[in-house]
């Protein structure tokens, strides 16, 4: 088994900000227990337009020993009056427009997220599709990663298991739902619908979503960026130049493909939580020594 390697690469976090998980004592906390950081949106999956895409990074990080073993919490946000458990730092340069919170981000903003560990663990091992991607995220799209990280990606196998193929399912169903404006859903970008009918974007998640669960069900890892000729084919969705009939009943089939490896899928019924378990005690063991 080839082994990850080092990446010594940028770890600064956006400056705090007046959202519930953007306090500044959190971005330092992410910033300082950092052991992953990687690319996760339509750059690493290598269905990104030119000059259309923001960029999404998702990060790990070890907690300080208070945070685990005590009661320690953050503001919620930049002069928050109240506080919150701390389990992510959360950031888009979107919000640093006049707007704040509510713009949209685009072309050339950053969206991060920056997972306490064990909160990451969770998501992964329920088989969140999300988190899921930063075990298999190629060295080129890698910005942070330490040795304890590089130990994380390494074993990536103990996190898959059939209970991915729920979480693949509700994404993909949730992605379907917003493509068609689906009762109880919304889109944010009604410039897609008026010019092609449907939200394309929303479209390509669902496929995407469906393609890298059944690969993961299949084989136990996604290929990351998607492999051609899917990835063209996606690129295309997202352009418009295929039907929404044609959309639909490939979404139909990735469905029934998932359904049946609920059942049938040639990895484990649950994934490895006892040595997830031995991997966050020793990781934050280790870390806290560090802090000495």
């Amino acid at each position: 088994m080839s082994h990850a390697s080092i990446i010594e690469g940028d770890r600064r976090l956006p400056a705090g900000y007046g959202h519930p998980h953007a306090s500044e004592e959190a971005r330092v906390l992410a910033q300082a227990g950092l052991i992953l950081r990687v690319q996760v949106g339509s750059g690493v999956h290598g269905t990104a337009l030119a000059g259309a895409d923001d960029r999404d990074e998702m990060g790990i990080c070890l907690e300080p020993p208070e945070f685990v073993t005590g009661l320690a919490r953050v503001p919620r946000g930049i002069n928050g009056t109240s506080e919150v458990e701390f389990e992510q730092f959360q950031r888009h340069t979107a919000w640093d427009r006049p707007g704040g919170i509510a713009n949209r981000s685009g072309a050339g903003d950053l969206d991060i997220v920056v997972y306490a560990a064990r909160k990451w663990c969770r998501l992964a091992l329920a088989g969140n599709p999300t988190v899921l991607l930063a075990l298999f995220v190629p060295d080129e799209e890698v910005v942070y990663r330490d040795r304890c990280g590089a130990e994380l990606v390494d074993n990536a196998h103990r996190f898959v298991s059939r209970l991915a193929a729920d979480r693949f399912l509700g994404y993909l169903e949730s992605q379907r739902a917003g493509m068609v404006g689906a009762s109880g859903t919304r889109t944010n970008r009604p410039e897609l619908v008026a010019a092609h009918g449907y939200d394309t974007k929303f479209a390509m998640h669902a496929l995407r979503l469906g393609l890298q669960g059944i690969e993961l069900l299949t084989t136990g890892r996604i290929t990351l960026p998607v492999p051609e000729p899917d990835r063209a084919y996606l690129r295309a969705v997202r352009r418009g130049e295929v039907t929404l009939a044609d959309v639909l009943a490939r979404c139909d089939a990735a469905e029934a493909r998932l359904r049946a490896l609920q059942t049938s899928a040639d990895v484990p019924d649950q994934p490895d939580r006892a040595w997830v378990d031995s991997w966050l005690h020793r990781a934050h063991l280790a870390y806290w020594e560090s802090l000495r």
